[in-house]
């Protein structure tokens, strides 16, 4: 194939050519609509589900809306989490659905969702929506709105606002690409009655009645047409409100045939809704903000231009003074990632140039080399844009343009080197005609053995296609780029290479006078020494090597990990942390002093500073009005005076701001931010959760986890997330009074929120502009007071106040609610400063494993960065293997030898020490972008082995049989090629390995491992590799063996890859999915399943068939030969007999799954007892624990004070005694432990250790399995159905059979005669068939008793079951609301008693036995409630 295409290429010159130009072509077409960003978008598909529920505390918002929507679209298709935040106004839920499902599918099941969820949630409290099509990668364009110098005092933050939402938004809104225009900060303009409490008092008006007025005074009429004059004349009332007088004139009320109007009762203005965020920018105090929202899947770059342009046009229409201000620019980060693509491409492929036409030692064959590289990219952006690829710092992160060239060089080399020996000095015509054979024989020769070589380095990237989840989006559209350009490459190799090399190049007349030949000659002069002491001393070569491998491992082990190097985005945004429930007006004030500081500190770093605090118009972002992030726009690098770098600036800020008391900062940029939150719902590197149900319980563990934890080595600020402590006015209604007055809560909480919220009562337009009408009292007279006394209109006509009927008090509430999956969480969020996060989250969990001590029902886990960290590498552990796997096939494939293909093989070790090394020199440790470097190493390092052995093969073949001759004249002629791949190899990722421009931090692994690499791979390769050729070849090992030895390498090169992950707890689910893996029991289940399906297919058993040959002698005559006979006969039962067999058997294999269901069901509740039984034993242990240290204190304590006389020796024994049966126990629980663990790994049937976290039981009565579902109702139904089938079975046998015969006769040797026989076969004796038909009924019937007792035995022991469990909640209840507190206060009192002398030391002791006592008993209840759930949940009888 490889031949016959050089062939066709070389004698079809112009048609390759030509084909050449139109790829040209094709490539500068595609590259103009070639989609370019910064770097992959890695957002997961989710959707966000808004409600806006303005006057809703937290904890109603997560009753009434958050908790009825998860229910409503937990059971969609393909979602794989839920995540939620509840708090004061508003309620976020994130639905992340499977890939697979596409953008708009999931959009539309939610939607159906909604529209049935929405019926769920009162009317008033909100509607639920759904956010824009966007990622986080969305926010492509943020702008504030500013005024020019002069201009200050003519534009309010309100008509910034307005300009905002009715002149910029409206004329953005349209623009191709773009989703939506988000509105952040200002004051969104309303028509405000504000009332004055005091003359609502003083007029004797409610509020309500106020509201009337404005709803009935507020509307246009039509009154249809009038006919007149032949026209037609529509008639329209017009009493919509037109300006703020037209307020003020409306009537309230008459008093005395005096109109009291609104103008008597409020004053009338320009308000403002109530505002739940705003913007400061610059130190100026507040401002208004747009964000650029971009529609998920397109063109960042395009859609930025267009957006831009538009903007430029905006701004001509835009009111005198008023600018745009684009602080936050996308394409700028876009920019300078491309920039630094271009720089990195640049260098490489001119050092990789220089280097040909220096070592090819021919000008020609240099610049043809050379010139597959545009080539080779342009094939490679023409299938980027046919396959939707974007074009980003990753994508084309991985290109190496010597890698590329490989094959070219390859073949080009070996041409000029059979020039220059057969045509020297060529010149005439005559031997031109020589050249295309020559060209087509070189060309194929070498590339049949470096297609092989590009083809391996293929095929390791196609395992990372499989890669799923972030760094499935991260890394499958680098593995594309590079498959699609390298197979550019593959396929000029073939085609154009040999053409131009046939077309253009020429030996050198001086060869060996060339730069280049001095080169090779100086090199081989130092290498040729080296190589011949090397193959003396083969045992020290190999052994160094193998010492080399094994301690590159063990640094392999100390690299340290992280999932993915930080990108420097070139901006910062700080994140402050307040107390809750501080006032917008603090937040605006402490974020303008902060913008102010940074300014003036930092005027050569600092450009720009915009603060966004809160919730924005769309709250994509939940933020609490004391949250902010503060965006800061930096100068460039080379424009700084105080800090060396971006930490240094960062440590520097956080010096100055310290002028401000009692607030913490976090560090982070935009895009890591909001690609944090959208990942994992936290905004930091790392995410520590812990779940749990009480708010307050989970704020207080996470206050003590942070404390543990403050001090570890490279945590940059930890913030606890703040679910408690929003203070809040409580009204609680007195019921019994509101009865009395005649009051119902639904007219108070009106009045309530008309008061302090405001009630929009219609709607006034301003030609198309239009603003709410808001009624409300004044906001500047709120208070305490006004709350208590606020009227209350009665049935009666009367009125009365707010505190007559409800206790109104301050209190703390909840602040936030968030929950993953459906359970309340804390997070403890922190970045990483100068450490990798795997061994920062090594430390964490150490310390809180041994200090934090959770209740039970609570569990830890860890998210963020760590989470995707462990997701991946689970993946390489699985792709490394694969990748290794293809190799070896390959190599086989190449060289059809075991041997050869281990040789070869053993390039990627050798390369891998180097790689490892290269990571500990520079000190970066092991990520992601490294694990895809060596996964490229591994193609990349077989290619000159591949090459070496090739070349070696074909020298022996030529007749070359002395081995050592062979390697050295093979190693001096493939010294060039080799060195000329592997230099042009590592000159290519020189740029990227240095680079120090923006993005240049996620290359830099990946070009740090494959220089690393191909350095140790090119000198062990012409060293190890020849020596380990020359043993095997010259079998100096006894006892070789390639299949082995080629086991050997793979397993011990994936060490490093396949070393387990850090030993994690697991729950009884995962520990189930191990039983069903591994049990022996269920396997045999299962195989008898499977044993009874093969049998279904016995049904049509047909009765063998009967072939007969015989002579009949008695017709034989005196001059004949008789008559011979040939034949066969079968014997048929009734039709319905074989369908009735089939029924019976399917039956058979019904029954079989439902022992295999019951014996599961027996299994998984057997496993979760014990699992739960292992955990109580633990628990208790750790109490035990407590217990022996207590009673040991107290001990040495009595010693001493009987030593003293302070006491006598009776407590002393007693102390004593105690401490000692404390002890005993405490001893024995290890036994118990022992037996109960033992009973666990013999359901789960696994060697490795186990690590148990049990999650705590709940009871949902709805998912308990009806009688109908239960394994045991369904083995007796398909018992009845069976013997019903073998009833129908038994019937049918009454039925006839058949009997067919057919024969062939040869009577006295004349053929041609044949004969038939046909028959029924009757059952004349009925009597025991019909016994067995008999038989078969009864047991139907027998099998319906069952049926019945099986339902009433069923009912009868669960409902026992739940008897017993609802007693032991009792008592859990009475343990958790007194028993247990009473424990801490009869410690807490007998401590203090005795310390005073009020108790003696007897009566202290026998105090702590009696909390201890509470204390075990406690945990044995719970011990029983468990075991109780778990005989419910996996219901069995006996």
């Amino acid at each position: 194939m490889i031949h016959r295409i050089i062939a066709f290429s070389v004698k079809n010159k112009f048609i390759v050519l030509l084909a050449v130009l139109a790829l040209v072509i094709w490539g500068l077409f595609s590259f103009q609509r070639l989609s370019i960003g910064s770097v992959p978008d890695i957002t997961s598909n989710q959707v966000q589900i808004i409600t806006v529920a303005r006057n809703l505390a937290t904890e109603e918002v997560e009753q009434f809306i958050t908790f009825p929507i998860e229910l409503a679209v937990a059971n969609l298709p393909g979602v794989e989490e839920i995540r939620s935040v509840s708090k004061y106004g508003l309620s976020t839920i994130t639905v992340v659905f499977d890939e697979g499902m596409g953008t708009y599918l999931p959009r539309q099941l939610i939607g159906e969702k909604l529209a049935q969820a929405s019926k769920d949630i009162p009317a008033h409290f909100g509607s639920p929506e759904m956010a824009p099509i966007s990622t986080g990668l969305g926010e492509i364009y943020q702008y504030t709105l500013e005024t020019r110098p002069g201009y200050e005092d003519r534009y309010s933050v309100m008509d910034l606002r307005e300009i905002q939402d009715w002149l910029i938004k409206r004329q953005l809104t349209g623009i191709e690409g773009v989703v939506e225009i988000n509105t952040w900060g200002g004051y969104l303009k309303q028509y405000e009655v504000a009332m004055q409490p005091e003359k609502l008092r003083s007029m004797d008006i409610s509020l309500l009645e106020v509201l009337q007025a404005l709803q009935d005074n507020n509307e246009n009429a039509g009154g249809a047409y009038l006919e007149k004059n032949q026209t037609n004349y529509f008639i329209r009332g017009e009493g919509m409100i037109q300006s703020l007088e037209d307020i003020r004139k409306i009537v309230v009320t008459n008093r005395g045939g005096v109109p009291l109007t609104i103008a008597d009762l409020a004053e009338v203005r320009f308000g403002y809704a109530t505002r739940f965020g705003a913007i400061t920018g610059n130190g100026q105090g507040e401002k208004v903000l747009g964000q650029v929202m971009m529609l998920k899947g397109e063109n960042s770059y395009a859609v930025i231009k267009n957006v831009k342009e538009r903007i430029a046009e905006v701004e001509k229409i835009l009111p005198e003074g008023v600018y745009i201000n684009g602080f936050l620019d996308r394409s700028v980060l876009i920019d300078k990632t491309t920039s630094t693509i271009q720089e990195n491409l640049i260098l490489g492929a001119l050092f990789v140039i220089f280097i040909l036409v220096v070592l090819m030692g021919n000008f020609r064959s240099g610049l043809l080399v050379a010139s597959v590289i545009p080539l080779s990219l342009l094939f490679g952006i023409s299938l980027m844009s046919l396959f939707r690829v974007d074009a980003n710092l990753l994508s084309l992160g991985a290109i190496d343009f010597g890698i590329l060239i490989d094959g070219a060089v390859v073949v080009v080399e070996y041409v000029v080197y059979q020039m220059g020996k057969k045509f020297p000095g060529l010149t005439g015509k005559a031997q031109k005609e020589g050249v295309d054979k020559l060209v087509i024989d070189s060309s194929n020769r070498m590339m049949n053995a470096a297609i092989f070589g590009q083809i391996i380095i293929l095929i390791v990237f196609i395992p990372i296609l499989s890669f799923t989840g972030v760094e499935g989006k991260m890394f499958q559209p680098m593995a594309l780029t590079f498959m699609f350009i390298l197979a550019g490459a593959m396929i000029l190799c073939l085609t154009y290479v040999p053409v131009m090399a046939a077309l253009f190049v020429r030996p050198s007349k001086n060869e060996n006078e060339t730069l280049s030949a001095r080169i090779i000659r100086t090199v081989h002069g130092w290498y040729e020494p080296v190589l011949i002491r090397a193959l003396k001393h083969s045992k020290f070569v190999l052994i160094t090597a193998l010492i080399a491998f094994g301690s590159s491992l063990f640094v392999f082990s100390r690299l340290g990990g992280e999932f993915l190097p930080t990108l420097d985005e070139g901006d910062y945004v700080i994140q402050p942390v307040l107390k809750p429930g501080t006032s917008l007006a603090q937040t605006i004030e402490i974020t303008t002093k902060i913008e102010s500081i940074l300014l003036e500190k930092f005027p050569d770093e600092v450009e720009q500073v915009v603060s966004r605090i809160g919730a924005a118009e769309i709250p994509t972002d939940p933020m609490s009005m004391e949250m902010s992030d503060i965006i800061i726009k930096l100068r460039e690098p080379g424009d700084w005076s105080r800090a060396e770098g971006k930490a240094d600036l960062a440590n520097q800020m956080t010096a100055e701001l310290s002028v401000l008391p009692g607030i913490t900062y976090q560090f982070t940029q935009p895009i890591e931010m909001r690609f944090n939150e959208l990942l994992t719902g936290v905004q930091s590197d790392l995410a520590i959760k812990i779940f749990g149900e009480d708010l307050e319980t989970l704020y207080r563990y996470g206050l003590e986890a942070a404390s543990i934890i403050r001090d570890v080595e490279g945590i940059d600020n930890i913030k606890v997330e703040q679910l408690v402590g929003l203070p809040q006015v409580s009204i609680r209604y007195n019921r019994d009074k509101l009865a009395l007055y005649g009051l119902s809560i639904a007219d108070v909480n009106q009045v309530i929120r008309t008061a302090f919220a405001g009630s929009a009562v219609g709607t006034i337009f301003e030609k198309e502009r239009r603003f709410d009408l808001v009624l409300r009292l004044d906001r500047e007279t709120v208070s305490t007071e006004v709350v208590e006394e606020l009227s209350l209109p009665l049935p009666n006509g009367e009125k009365i106040l707010l505190k007559q009927v409800a206790d109104i008090s301050f209190q703390s509430g909840p602040a936030q609610i968030s929950r993953d999956d459906t359970k309340r969480r804390i997070v403890l969020s922190l970045n990483a400063s100068e450490r990798d996060v795997e061994s920062i989250v090594t430390d964490i969990q150490a310390l809180l494993d041994a200090q934090l001590d959770l209740p039970t029902g609570y569990s830890i886990a860890y998210g963020g960065q760590f989470e995707n960290l462990n997701q991946a590498r689970d993946r390489l552990i699985k792709v490394v293997p694969l990748a290794l796997l293809l190799i070896a096939i390959m190599l086989y494939f190449t060289f059809h030898s075991v041997s050869e293909t281990i040789m070869v093989f053993l390039s990627i070790p050798l390369a891998v020490i180097g790689g490892i090394v290269a990571l500990w020199i520079r000190d970066m440790p092991f990520s992601i972008s490294a694990g895809i470097g060596f996964i490229a190493l591994f193609g990349i390092a077989v290619l000159n082995g591949i090459v070496l052995i090739s070349y070696l093969n074909d020298l022996e073949s030529d007749g070359e049989t002395d081995i050592h001759k062979r390697i050295l004249k093979g190693c001096k002629n493939r010294l060039r090629p080799v060195l000329l791949t592997a230099s042009t190899d590592i000159l290519g990722f020189i740029p990227m390995a240095l680079s120090t421009s923006a993005g240049a931090e996620v290359q830099r692994p990946i070009a740090t491992v494959v220089i690393g690499g191909l350095i140790t791979a090119f000198f062990l390769t012409l060293i190890v590799l020849p020596v380990v050729y020359y043993v095997v070849k010259s079998k100096k090992i006894r006892g070789f063996r390639p299949g082995k030895a080629l086991t050997a390498v793979v397993l011990l090169f994936g060490i490093p890859f396949l070393s387990p992950a850090q030993e994690q707890a697991i729950g009884p689910e995962e520990a189930w999915a191990m039983a069903l893996e591994n049990n022996y029991e269920l396997a045999a289940a299962r195989l008898s399943v499977e044993n009874r399906a093969v049998l279904t297919r016995t049904g049509w058993d047909i009765a063998p068939s009967l072939f007969f040959v015989g002579t009949e002698e008695n017709q034989r005559n005196l001059e004949g030969d008789g008559v011979n006979s040939f034949g066969f006969q079968q014997y048929l039962d009734f039709p319905g007999v074989y369908i009735a067999r089939k029924k019976v058997l399917e039956k058979d294999l019904l029954l079989e799954e439902d022992r295999y269901g019951l014996r599961t069901l027996a299994l998984k509740k057997r496993l979760y007892k014990a699992f739960y039984q292992l955990d109580y034993l633990v628990k208790k242990k750790r109490q035990y624990a407590g217990f022996d240290s207590l009673y040991q204190n107290l001990y040495q304590a009595s010693e001493k004070r009987y030593a003293s006389g302070m006491t006598n020796k009776l407590a002393m024994v007693m102390a004593k005694a105690r401490s000692e049966k404390i002890r005993l126990n405490y001893s024995q629980l290890d036994q118990d432990i022992h037996i109960a663990y033992q009973q666990v790994q013999e359901i789960v049937q696994t060697s490795d250790t186990l690590r148990i976290n049990a999650p705590e039981l709940t009871l949902d009565m709805a998912t308990l399995p009806q009688l109908e579902d239960h394994p045991s109702y369904a083995y007796l139904r398909h018992q009845k159905e069976r013997f019903a089938a073998e009833t129908r079975q038994m019937q049918n046998k009454l039925l006839p059979g058949l009997y067919l015969q057919y024969m062939f006769q040869k009577v006295d040797g004349v053929s041609g005669f044949f004969g038939y026989q046909a028959g029924i076969q009757l059952p004349l004796w009925f009597g025991p068939s019909r016994a067995r038909v008999q038989a078969a009924r009864v047991s139907v019937y027998r099998s319906e008793n069952e049926i019945d007792a099986l339902g009433m035995r069923y009912e009868s022991a669960l409902n026992q079951k739940k008897s017993l469990l609802e007693k032991q909640l009792n008592e859990l209840d009475y343990y958790n609301r007194e028993a247990l507190p009473l424990a801490k206060e009869i410690v807490s009192t007998a401590q203090t008693s005795f310390d005073s002398g009020e108790i003696d030391y007897l009566e202290f002791i026998r105090s702590l036995e009696y909390a201890t006592e509470i204390e075990m008993n406690h945990l044995d209840l719970r011990n029983a409630y468990n075991q109780t759930l778990l005989d419910i949940h996996y219901f069995t009888l006996p």
